[in-house]
């Protein structure tokens, strides 16, 4: 039995699509040329700031644990809080920060969670490698130093494998220390419009990185 021809696939009504685009970005361009980006980053700040050093650096520490960029507290530290605290104080605050934060994620990767992640990794017919003494070294700096994983799942990464406790800890602040002062100062420079501060805190992570990579060579997995 015959169904008839087969119908034409309609077509998508172009002119009216392109207008609808049209309106639209202009629509965006006009509300974001009235608004002042300058005022709305101040009255952000003040607001952060409001909260006071406790909040914000609480927040530092427990909200990279769940994947919230470290590098929106670090760059925005020294603005907020260096001139209650001094920028050796925000520095400090920071790093006692990432220290909690550490600590935190491997409690919550080997303990808290490592049930609920060896399930579901065992639900695919995936195993999680545990590191031993001689690759914990090599396995810590690895992830740590090459560039991909985002900061927290090196942790959970790291947790999961059972790397030692103290191993972990050292190695991982070390390998952030550096990335974590050029990013302070890059901020502070910045948001104060001072170049020499800029050009400080992007030295630092440049120099950061001709570190990483000499460590690297030096610590890291040979090829086989």
């Amino acid at each position: 039995m015959s169904t008839g021809p087969a119908r034409a696939p309609k077509k998508i009504p172009v002119l009216p699509l392109v207008a609808g685009v049209v309106v639209l970005g202009v629509l965006a361009f006009l509300v974001l040329r009235r608004l002042d980006f300058r005022a709305l980053e101040a009255q952000g700040l003040a607001l952060i700031r409001g909260a006071g050093p406790w909040a914000f650096f609480g927040a530092a520490a427990l909200l990279p644990a769940v994947g919230a960029p470290l590098s929106a507290f670090t760059i925005t530290s020294a603005e907020l809080f260096a001139p209650t605290l001094t920028l050796p104080g925000v520095i400090a605050a920071m790093l006692a920060a990432i220290l909690v934060n550490l600590a935190l994620t491997y409690w919550l990767a080997r303990y808290a969670l490592r049930p609920v992640i060896a399930r579901i990794v065992a639900r695919y017919g995936y195993s999680i490698p545990t590191a031993t003494k001689s690759t914990a070294l090599s396995v810590t700096l690895a992830l740590r130093l090459t560039p991909g994983p985002p900061f927290f799942l090196q942790s959970y990464l790291l947790g999961m494998a059972e790397v030692p406790f103290l191993l972990y800890m050292v190695g991982s602040f070390f390998c952030q220390m550096p990335w974590a002062l050029g990013a302070i100062i890059l901020g502070k420079g910045m948001f104060n419009g001072n170049l020499k501060v800029v050009i400080t805190g992007v030295g630092l992570i440049v120099v950061a990185g001709l570190i990483v990579q000499q460590v690297r060579k030096r610590y890291g997995p040979k090829p086989s």
